[in-house]
């Protein structure tokens, strides 16, 4: 990877994480065409790294927000409600390294690396942006000084585990979350935007674990990696304050059209046996997980949310 293609995925993650059209399916759009390999590990890394950039942003918009949450825990709960947010992100994570096994090292959503199932993940940000739209448009005199309860941050905590897969946008999901449990989308938007700091940093340990461990993280080309981290700050910071200011005047539709188009045009190039898209499949046979795995997870997720 050269400087420039680390300049030009830092764009596509800085636009990416706070517009509501995927920045996990736009990377694995870029990396196609540059020829990259998405399922290099450390690429992956990468991806991380492009995500930390991102987060720069949202600790200096909402650095007000922040020390008064970390300074007066008892007093302002959003912190811990971010926390309780990511609990159901994590375990739909966990389940899904249950349930989706191809090999000890593609399993979980990593079986969506390739970007066989792009063109519908795109088409399921679109419903998702759609009916943001809707659900809003009956709430516009809804207060945005409402407080979000524990009940809206779980409940975005789960759309944003449907962000996981690449090709829907986390940000979308998340705030079509927050509309659907009675939020507006200015607060919805807010939160959802948070959302991504302890996501970002629990990727960040996880993925960097594995990296010192095994060793992949000498394979990281490091000056292109530190210019698109660096571009992935500034461009992610003004992605971020646009969203803020636009995303109660703007409709989601126009983002929505996108993807769809986006999706659509992916799944013509599928059908149509193109070599520039994976075919629509899995790479291998997933085998059906056992029965005391998939009883195992779920029993851990009632635990973690009762």
């Amino acid at each position: 990877m050269n400087v420039l293609q680390g300049a030009l995925l830092g764009l596509i993650q800085g636009l990416g994480e706070f517009l509501p059209i995927s920045s996990s399916g736009h990377l694995l759009l870029a990396q196609k065409l540059f020829g990259l390999n998405g399922s290099d590990a450390a690429m992956k890394m990468l991806d991380i790294l492009l995500h930390v950039g991102t987060l720069i942003p949202v600790l200096l918009v909402f650095w007000r927000e922040w020390i008064d949450m970390i300074a007066h825990p008892v007093r302002n709960k959003t912190l811990l409600k971010l926390i309780t947010a990511s609990v159901p992100t994590l375990v739909i994570y966990i389940i899904a390294r249950k349930v989706l096994v191809v090999s000890d090292e593609i399993r979980g959503f990593s079986v969506f690396d390739s970007g066989w199932f792009l063109g519908v993940s795109f088409l399921v940000t679109a419903v998702f942006l759609l009916l943001c739209d809707r659900f809003a448009a009956s709430r516009r005199s809804a207060s945005s000084r409402t407080e979000v309860s524990f009940l809206q941050a779980v409940i975005m905590g789960i759309f944003q585990g449907a962000g996981l897969l690449p090709g829907v946008s986390r940000s979308g999901s998340t705030i079509f979350g927050g509309v659907a449990s009675g939020m507006n989308k200015d607060k919805a938007a807010r939160f959802s935007f948070m959302m991504s700091a302890p996501a970002i940093l629990g990727s960040l340990l996880m993925e960097g674990k594995d990296a010192i461990e095994e060793g992949y993280i000498r394979d990281i080309d490091l000056f292109p990696s530190i210019v698109g981290i660096a571009v992935a700050a500034v461009t992610g910071f003004a992605a971020l304050r646009f969203m803020l200011k636009m995303i109660s005047k703007v409709p989601l539709s126009w983002f929505a059209l996108y993807v769809a188009l986006l999706g659509i045009a992916w799944l013509l190039l599928q059908l149509a046996g193109s070599p520039l898209v994976p075919a629509f499949a899995l790479p291998a046979a997933v085998p059906a997980a056992a029965p005391a795995e998939v009883e195992n997870a779920v029993g851990f997720l009632r635990v973690m949310l009762a």
